[in-house]
């Protein structure tokens, strides 16, 4: 007897599926999207069905799957034409590519349910004889008659005791007769009670008890109470939003029994929800939705239901400055999506703003709605593949994450949401290299959904897209309440050197700006976009630097490890207490970093409550939340970070930002560095003066002159956007031209260098023949985590020459046996380093 066959992708670097036997017994469960376990050389690894196979290649031994993990597929057909879609435009092996979007394979408990649906409790009502009109078999028909009686619920078993196979289970599922739902089950969550304002104001609320309590001769008591609910309502409104009830008895200093009652008297509303361990969220500042919306918003959301009703494709980009009320845009897109019966994807930069818009969502959509999901890789594999499953199942319909959650298996998608859609996070630095932003667009565009990419710095390709017509541009040129944007300055350090004579990461005028917050009761915030004490550390005898072994870049000089780190590899070294090439003694650490800043300024103001945001004080999640929730809280005065601290935070006390160094990413050698400079400057600018009190920005830098600089001063993002774009067009980068870049890599010398020139040899014919090739070169990471590297940049104004040139060059490099791990190609990379 001939078994069916289906082709399998499987989690290795090959660009090829793997032809499987289906055995008798796992007939009628195998399914394009379900995961599986098959053989593979001499070990058991898990794969995604891909597609049934017509028959199995000649002259090999088929192995069989071993087990079917999923009843109910994992990935919808959808995920599966974009995982296609993905390993063709980045050319990436098709398993890595389903392995992205796969949830974690752990060892959970998982139930399955078969559940009776409404079509399928209709025709079991209308049984007459032993068959249905639907056409069923004499099996299935008293199949539906039994999960009826059993209330529309029953778990799988053998078909001796169902009464059908899983063929026949797996034929009412498609007719929509029967769901069959899994449900993955772990130890119980801990939750914690969340308290959001629920509406109207404290006082009108008040009216009626405080006639009441007239009467009982109590004005004392209702002045209190009166204080008390006004107290809560700014915290829950205005300042920090929904909080988990211990924090904001804490906050508000009120006892439990007046929260009870402010929720008996319908001021308030609360909810379930889980307690993450890796998550903390609730004490980051607070950017309250508005409600009222302003014209521009209005505008904006009017464009967005148009789109709807059109019921097609499209892409909006909602170019907004910062404060302008963008959340609120979403937050009621999303409900005009929900109330059209479809589903909504939202997609953040940053792991700490994930569960902090899921907490936005949950309160604006109701207390009691359960249909939100936060995906992210801080979860734990168990609470990520419950969520997964959840969303699965249709049991959540707003799904909030990081750049992987644009694999969420959400059905009948109607909007996709990415926010800061410039953010590097959102790209992939290892295989595959997707970006969030672009597979989010191509999702979209397989669903027939609208993607509504949102940012106060759009990156040139999106604004190019909007401004040639591809993409519809909605514009909030204003802060929301009619707040100003903070005024910038700039310090030329030139000139402060020439006045001063001291050579200081703080300015007179930073100086004098942080004095002046600190007579005022106001905070500041300070950033510089490096970490450790010094950049590096020099010989003054013969001027070499301390090198990383397995890099070849300089080491980071850690005061308070009293150490030197790579920030590539990790590798540590021992200060050196002599030159290791000359045996000088005069050693020099040049540069300063944010560690070396704090000092400084504790130095400086003696007095100040002085704390440090970057990876080596916030190693944990919670540990960069208990920070942020500090500064919120008013617990400190000053802030000092990288550029941690330029996203997405709303800080209402803030007064002053001074960048430090601002200029120090202009010498990179990228041709997307003044992009990146411009749009950190105005990220940074933008978290000032963000509630009633008015801001101030200084940018300290030694090239006053750039006009990146100059137009983030101005905070005129269509003047820059002019310059740069001539730039781009001049030396045909992006938005110009679809770019690639290949670099050659190997821990051998020789091998990297060989492996490089037969690469050559196939892409040099091609030059100037559409495409323009540079390259072979030593890239400007010439090693890397002891991989010796050789850089190839591709760059063409059409993208189908690229992508057939660079198949080509996959393919030739698997003739010449160049292995698949040492050629990286990175589709419309942003790092050439």
């Amino acid at each position: 007897m001939t078994l069916p066959f289906c082709n399998v992708a499987l989690p290795v670097p090959l660009r090829t599926t793997f032809t499987y036997a289906v055995p008798e017994a796992l007939k009628g469960t195998v399914q394009p999207g379900s995961r599986v376990l098959v053989p593979f050389r001499k070990k058991a690894m898990v794969g995604v069905v891909v597609e049934m196979a017509d028959g199995a290649p000649q002259g090999t031994k088929i192995r069989e799957i071993i087990r079917v993990l999923d009843f109910v597929p994992a990935l919808t057909p959808k995920l599966i034409q974009l995982a296609h879609w993905i390993a063709g435009y980045y050319l990436a092996p098709i398993g890595e590519a389903f392995r992205a979007m796969l949830p974690p394979v752990t060892e959970v408990k998982s139930q399955r349910q078969i559940l009776l649906t409404e079509a399928g409790r209709e025709a079991a009502s209308s049984l007459s004889g032993g068959e249905l009109s639907h056409g069923l078999t004499s099996r299935e028909t008293p199949f539906l008659a039994k999960l009826k009686e059993k209330k529309g619920s029953l778990l799988p078993g053998p078909a001796s005791k169902l009464g059908v196979d899983a063929a026949s289970l797996q034929r009412l599922q498609r007719l929509g007769l029967v769901e069959i739902r899994e449900t993955v089950q772990g130890r119980s969550r801990r939750t914690q009670r969340v308290i959001a304002w629920k509406g109207g104001t404290a006082a009108t609320a008040k009216s009626s008890e405080e006639k009441s309590e007239e009467k009982d001769n109590a004005e004392t008591q209702s002045a209190q109470r009166k204080r008390r609910e006004e107290k809560i309502r700014e915290l829950l409104e205005t300042e920090r939003g929904p909080l988990p009830l211990p924090k904001l008895l804490k906050l508000a200093q009120v006892t439990r029994a007046v929260i009870d009652r402010m929720l008996r008297d319908g001021l308030l509303e609360s909810w379930e929800e889980p307690i993450d361990p890796a998550e903390d969220p609730f004490d980051v500042g607070y950017s309250p939705p508005a409600h009222d919306l302003n014209a521009e918003q209005e505008s904006a959301l009017k464009a967005i239901r148009a789109r709807f009703e059109l019921a097609e494709f499209g892409v909006q980009l909602l170019h907004g400055v910062t404060g302008s009320g963008k959340t609120e845009v979403y937050l009621r897109a999303a409900q005009d999506a929900l109330a059209r019966g479809k589903t909504a994807l939202v997609l953040v930069p940053e792991i700490a703003l994930t569960l902090w818009i899921g907490r936005q969502c949950r309160s604006w959509f109701g207390a009691h709605f359960e249909g939100v999901a936060v995906l992210h890789s801080a979860l734990s594999d168990v609470e990520r593949a419950r969520e997964w499953w959840r969303v699965r199942n249709g049991q959540a319909r707003v799904v909030v994450g990081t750049r992987s959650a644009v694999f969420a298996p959400l059905e009948n998608v109607g909007l996709i949401i990415v926010d800061e859609e410039q953010e590097n996070s959102f790209k992939q630095e290892e295989t595959p290299r997707y970006h969030g932003r672009d597979v989010a667009i191509v999702r979209a565009k397989m669903e027939g959904a609208l993607a509504l990419l949102g940012s106060a710095t759009p990156s040139m390709e999106t604004y190019h897209h909007a401004r040639e017509g591809k993409y519809e541009l909605l514009t909030l040129a204003s802060r929301v309440a009619e707040r100003s944007l903070a005024s910038v300055e700039i310090v030329d350090l030139r000139e402060d050197f020439q006045q001063t004579h001291k050579h200081s990461p703080i300015s007179a005028a930073l100086h004098a700006g942080i004095q002046e917050c600190l007579a005022n009761g106001t905070q500041a915030l300070v950033l510089i976009n490096r970490r450790g004490y010094s950049w590096s550390v020099l010989c003054r005898s013969c001027g070499a630097s301390v090198q990383c072994v397995n890099c070849s870049i300089s080491m980071t000089h850690h005061k308070q490890r009293n150490r030197l780190e790579c920030h590539y590899c990790g590798s540590i070294q021992q200060i050196p207490k002599i030159c290791p090439k000359c045996q000088s003694k005069y050693v020099y650490f040049f540069g300063e970093g944010s560690e070396h800043l704090e000092e400084r300024l504790r130095k400086e103001f003696p007095g100040a409550r002085i704390a440090r945001l970057d990876r080596d004080t916030a190693r944990t999640k919670r540990q960069y939340q208990e920070m942020l929730g500090a500064f919120a809280g008013g617990a400190l005065d000053v802030l000092v970070g990288t550029q941690m601290l330029a996203k997405g935070h709303d800080f209402q006390r803030v007064t002053l930002v001074g960048v430090v160094s601002a200029d120090s990413s202009l010498s990179m050698p990228d041709f997307r560095a003044a992009e990146r400079t411009f749009q950190l400057l105005t990220q940074v600018a933008g978290r000032a003066g963000r509630g009633d009190l008015k801001g101030r920005v200084l940018i300290q830098t030694f090239y006053p002159e750039h006009y990146a600089i100059q137009d983030a001063v101005k905070q005129d993002y269509n003047a820059f956007f002019e310059r740069e774009l001539h730039f781009r067009r001049m030396m045909a980068y992006p938005p110009f031209t679809a770019l690639a870049n290949v670099i050659v890599r190997d821990t051998s010398l020789e091998k990297a260098i060989r492996w490089s020139r037969q690469l050559s040899e196939y892409l040099s014919p091609h030059d100037e023949k559409g495409i323009r090739i540079l390259g072979p070169a030593t890239a400007p990471l010439a090693r890397l985590k002891k991989e010796h590297r050789f850089q190839f940049l591709l760059k063409s104004p059409k993208r189908s020459v690229l992508t057939k040139l660079l198949g080509g060059a996959m393919a030739y490099c698997e003739a010449k046996e160049i292995p698949e791990t040492a050629v990286l190609v990175d589709v419309d990379p942003l790092n050439l380093l």
